[in-house]
């Protein structure tokens, strides 16, 4: 799914595979609960499919984190590193095996992408990474500990909302600009602190979220 294409088509598609995902875990799989931390499984019945695709849209609306040369590599990085401790802690060794993968293979794209890029990620980059990674957090059944580990998407993604609805009904705005990372951009703030601070926070986000399930 390429940048070329419009936003709601970009959508749609999204949203299209989040329902071949979802009915997928839940005819296939037999999967229709979600674990709710501190309290067990909750069963959805045909809610689940509805409840993937909106996880699916969500990490899909986290693309906005690209834009300066090695953050969302940085931060996808740990997240799947995350999630691959957890499925190893499950015995889920293969899902375990795809997350360090997928980890490693961040980590050689950043080799080429930190400043001055070589190589870009580009919506088309982060969407197949934010796809692949709705799918683990549900093999994980580790869903909910998502805003946690992703917490530098979740606040990016806010900083967007945030932004959008102050100019709409307070008509001004809370950041320089949005999102969150070009907020800073704009206060002065050199790319690579910027970058360099949102990798330690992912990191101490992921570690934190392991621990939890732990």
């Amino acid at each position: 799914i390429g940048g070329g294409l419009s936003f709601p088509v970009r959508l749609f598609a999204v949203a299209s595979m989040g329902v071949f995902a979802g009915s997928w875990f839940y005819t296939k799989l037999e999967v229709d609960s979600i674990y709710m931390p501190f309290y067990g499984h909750i069963h959805l019945g045909l809610l689940f499919i509805v409840f993937f695709v909106i996880v699916t849209l969500a990490l899909f609306s986290t693309s906005v984190i690209d834009g300066i040369d090695g953050l969302s590599g940085g931060i996808f990085s740990a997240i799947f590193s995350a999630y691959g401790v957890i499925a190893f802690i499950n015995q889920q060794i293969d899902i375990a095996a795809l997350c360090f993968v997928i980890a490693g293979g961040i980590m050689a794209f950043l080799w080429f992408n930190i400043p001055p890029a070589l190589f870009y990620m580009t919506e088309t980059g982060i969407m197949g990474l934010l796809l692949a990674l709705s799918v683990i957090v549900f093999m994980t059944d580790a869903v909910m500990y998502l805003p946690i580990i992703a917490l530098p998407l979740v606040i990016t993604t806010l900083s967007v909302i945030v932004q959008l609805l102050s100019k709409k009904f307070l008509k001004r705005k809370i950041f320089l600009v949005a999102p969150l990372h070009h907020h800073f951009e704009a206060k002065g703030w050199p790319r690579y602190r910027i970058v360099m601070r949102y990798w330690i926070v992912s990191y101490v986000c992921a570690l934190f979220g392991v621990v939890i399930v732990l």
